[in-house]
């Protein structure tokens, strides 16, 4: 606000709530100064809006930027690009990690080129929550929750010690210790405003509360009404050092529902049924916002649980606006009435509050969904996007089981589809497993296990079960990690979590555990039943994510639930039945025990949420949030600016990302010349196969590596506890055991053919041989490269592998950001091109035609390959650099090197030529 604009300037206005005055900007008095149609405008743009306004400098956020946003029209594609200052930074352990380690080297190069490193320092507020170190050893009993909170620290201690020197290192960090739950639950109940209230020039200001997030379910915060998606670490060091967010304008459609769902369905149902259908639509990019009778009528949990599949359908946001029921819901958790005031005035003084009478606002696109017509359902097995209905849900299973790999199955042959596999457990227990037994039953991560409908729900269907004497097969692991503390206080309270517990579904921890990987191990005797007879066993979770890989390596056959299903799905042992027709286990005196016979009604459910939550359940959770882990507490960590590296540790290692950035130099941009192919991939690779989130074995790369380092396989933690650890990471990088490149037909994990010896090798192997000889190295694949989780390892990885380029169909929305904030160039096929019209086969050698200084956002180039035989073809690709500033981000090598050179340049530093 140093320069003010008429729009900023004019726009200041003052509110009086309760007898105070706040200060804010205006967008009804922008308006009438003739900016735009402002209040027929989606209720997200309203708030980038704001953020434009009030943020305005006149350099990095212009008067162009304000109209660009005051007259969106969705109705017409717009290229422009629109800044984005959120109100501040969230961040998760295992992205928040590198992201730390990435400023902590900052701090060095700034240093070594003669700046104060003190100027590496996050400008908004950051908040660090430590959710994905828990995994499930430990399960099926009351001590599981204290031996995994055990092992977590005695495996994770230098990670926690670098957090706590980074707590005291850096301003406006807090950090949320370990065993207090899910970020996102955590920002729910907790973190967020809101509203903010800050103090400018003296003034108290208004605005709407807003962040973005290293963690790709960020968006479930958008059932609060809060905007906010999902980052790559890159992208939020970038923001937290107080560089705006370029993106190109969006566009926003409409989702109305209306009516109510029917009895026996759940929010994950609902949730489900969203996600299939906007993925089919197509929303990449796009943001989502609901409205209409159904919304009203819809708690925020449930929004929160719709919001959070963002990210699988494929939308940067699935936005629920401010209305009575965020109100709602702020009172229930015990926030302050003076905020919860001020959060009402200041919305409907903006014209941002969402009333079921007012007029629409002017989507260019909407979509209808009646909610009496969602159906109970799962997905799976493979990816989140593919509903099955529960009633088809045998029939879908069987059709995986014998379809091909390439359509999407798992190719078992016909006289395998029936195997049966006598195993004895460490107890003596006699069990059978069978194609397609539930090995895995989890009730894990996000809005299903903070949701408290559907929480209530499982515990009342393990009710109802321990009622009819229904027990669970032994080979089934089974176990329960809420996203909040509340939630043990309520189950608890309640006498549920003892039906459960009789179950096996025991906390096991407070975290982000099954849906990111870190399940644990089966029973010893269950994995080598799986992997001696090459059974197909299947997990059924209440996450989020079942990408290939990812959930266990050992098992393939992944179903996302609801929690109440979770339960049901574990009882029957299997996802070979029909839970409509036949029954899901035998009860007492033998009798058959079907689903419909455990379902609880939504009275039921209704009547515990009225009488076990209330508000001072939450406010005594969060009184004492930052101090109530001891062992968190006890960690000692020296006080500096720079932070004290050790060459031995197999954790923390100053990257090698900012190595080659000295005084006067800058990377350019030029062609790509004599390339090889390092991955032939298909379609939906996603960021679990560029860079695997689960277990390290022990004769991967990163295994071998790790052996070296005199590591024990019982140690090696999983590849997010390692991310600040670049040797261990890219060891990792395209190593994921479902992985499939077309370089080595019928394979599967993370091998490749190295050109031109034809040796089959891993891809660290035949990467690190190419760098020998100086080969650059691209990834050519399908659509949708890069769904999942805003991992910045899978743009870290490949880059440090030397791989300059990737080449695909398509791109999902974070991942090909994180790509240009590494310096690694996307490409699309353009003119409906992919790897089989051209016949590629990634023998090839390829180089770019038209690469230069002069690079335009989305400017076409020719891409000429040469094949074996010597004959050469061509043909075009876009430049996925999509606005002004990622083509000076990928000129200067990445994100990193150019805020480090502008601070260099800022700060009166001998290198200021920079």
């Amino acid at each position: 606000m140093s320069h003010p604009t008429k729009y900023a300037s004019q726009s200041r206005s003052t509110l009086k709530i309760d007898g105070h005055n706040y200060e804010y900007y205006s967008l009804k008095t922008l308006e009438k100064m003739g900016g735009g149609h402002v209040s027929r405008l989606p209720f997200s743009i309203k708030v980038l809006l704001e953020s434009a306004l009030r943020n305005y400098d006149g350099i990095s956020i212009t008067d162009e930027h304000i109209k660009t946003l005051a007259t969106w029209n969705g109705k017409v594609h717009s290229h422009q690009e629109v800044p984005f200052k959120p109100a501040r930074i969230l961040l998760h352990d295992t992205t928040g990690l590198p992201a730390l380690v990435d400023l902590a080297a900052m701090r060095e190069s700034v240093a070594r080129l003669g700046g104060k490193p003190s100027i590496v320092n996050p400008a908004i507020p950051v908040d660090l929550v430590v959710d994905h170190s828990v995994t499930v050893d430990y399960f099926g009993t009351p001590l599981a929750l204290e031996a995994n909170e055990k092992t977590e620290f005695e495996r994770n201690y230098e990670r926690f010690r670098f957090f706590r020197w980074a707590q005291k290192a850096f301003k406006n960090l807090n950090i949320i210790p370990p065993s207090t739950g899910i970020m996102h639950q955590i920002n729910m109940e907790f973190l967020s405003s809101v509203a903010v209230k800050q103090q400018i020039n003296g003034k108290n200001v208004l605005f709407p509360d807003s962040l973005v997030g290293t963690d790709s379910h960020t968006t479930m915060i958008n059932g609060l009404g809060i905007v906010a998606w999902g980052v790559g670490g890159i992208e939020a060091e970038a923001a937290m050092l107080d560089q705006p967010l370029y993106f190109v304008t969006p566009k926003v459609i409409g989702f109305r529902l209306s009516g109510a769902l029917p009895e026996g369905t759940t929010s994950t149902d609902l949730a489900l049924t969203i996600t299939n259908i906007l993925r089919t639509k197509g929303v990449v990019g796009k943001f989502v916002e609901f409205f209409g009778p159904g919304v009203s009528k819809m708690s925020v949990a449930e929004r929160a649980t719709i919001a959070n599949m963002a990210p699988e359908y494929g939308a940067t946001m699935g936005f629920f606006p401010v209305d009575q029921e965020t109100i709602n819901y702020l009172r229930s958790i015990g926030k302050d009435e003076e905020q919860i005031s001020i959060i009402e005035a200041y919305y409907r003084a903006q014209g941002m509050f969402m009333n079921l009478d007012d007029e629409d606002p002017d989507y260019p696109e909407i979509i209808e969904l009646d909610l009496s017509t969602v159906e109970p359902c799962l997905a799976g097995p493979k990816r989140p996007q593919d509903r099955v209905e529960l009633k088809k849900m045998k029939q879908s299973y069987q059709h995986s089981l014998c379809n091909s790999i390439e359509n999407g199955g798992y190719g078992v042959p016909e006289g395998d589809q029936h195997k049966k596999v006598e195993v004895i457990l460490t107890s003596g227990e006699k069990v059978t497993l069978e194609q397609g037994a539930v090995v895995l039953a989890a009730i894990t991560s996000c809005t299903n296990t903070s949701n408290p409908t559907v929480l209530i729900s499982a515990g009342l269907l393990a009710k109802k079960a321990v009622e009819k004497g229904l027990q669970k097969p032994a080979y089934v692991k089974s176990s329960l990690t809420p996203g909040s503390r509340v939630v043990a206080d309520y189950l608890s309270q309640s006498g549920l979590l003892t039906y459960m517990e009789e179950f096996g579904f025991h906390i096991a921890g407070f975290g982000c555990a099954t849906c990111i990987g870190n399940s644990g191990p089966l029973e010893e005797e269950i994995s080598k039943a799986i992997v001696d007879n090459d059974l197909l066993t299947a997990s059924v979770l209440s996450g989020n994510r079942n990408f290939e890989g990812r959930i266990h390596p050992q098992i393939k056959a992944n179903y996302l639930a609801s929690p109440p299903l979770v339960i049901a799905y574990a009882l029957a042992g299997t996802v070979n039945i029909d839970v409509h027709r036949e029954p899901i286990g035998y009860g007492f005196d033998h009798q058959p025990v079907f689903l419909k016979d455990i379902w609880p009604t939504s009275e039921e459910v209704q009547n515990y949420m009225n009488k076990w939550i209330h508000p001072e359940l939450f406010r005594k959770r969060y009184a004492s949030v930052y101090g109530a882990n001891t062992r968190w507490n006890n960690i000692q960590a020296p006080e500096s600016e720079l932070y004290e590296w050790d060459d031995q540790s197999t954790y923390i290692q100053e990257p090698p990302f900012l190595n080659h950035l000295v005084e006067g130099k800058s990377m350019g941009i030029q062609d790509i010349r004599y390339s090889r192919v390092l991955a032939l991939l298909g379609d939906s690779v996603t960021t679990d196969h560029a860079s695997p989130s689960g277990a390290i074995k022990p004769d991967s790369p990163a295994g071998l590596f790790l052996l070296e380092q005199g590591v024990q396989p019982k140690n090696f933690n999983s590849y997010p506890s390692r991310r600040g650890n670049h040797k261990v990471m890219m060891r990792g990088a395209f190593g994921n055991v479902r992985i499939r490149n077309r370089l080595v037909p019928g394979s599967e994990g993370g091998v490749t053919t190295h050109f031109p010896s034809g040796e089959v090798m891993s891809i660290y192997d035949a990467a690190m041989k190419y760098q020998s000889s100086n080969t650059n190295l691209l990834v050519i694949a399908g659509k949708e490269y890069g769904t999942g989780s805003s991992r910045d390892w899978a743009a870290k990885g490949p880059y440090l592998l030397g791989v300059k380029m990737i080449l695909a169909e398509s791109f999902e929305r974070i991942h090909r950001s994180n790509l240009v904030g590494m310096g690694v160039l996307p490409l699309q096929f353009a003119d409906g091109n992919n790897i089989e019209k051209l016949g590629i086969t990634g023998r090839e050698i390829f180089e770019t035609v038209g690469l230069d200084e002069d690079i335009q956002p989305g400017q076409t180039i020719q891409i000429r390959g040469v094949r074996e035989d010597g004959s050469q073809f061509s043909f075009d690709a876009i430049v996925r650099l999509d606005s002004i500033v990622e083509v000076e981000y990928y000129k200067n090598g990445g994100i990193m090197q150019t805020v480090v050179k502008k601070m260099l340049a800022g700060s009166g530093s001998t290198t200021n030529s920079i």
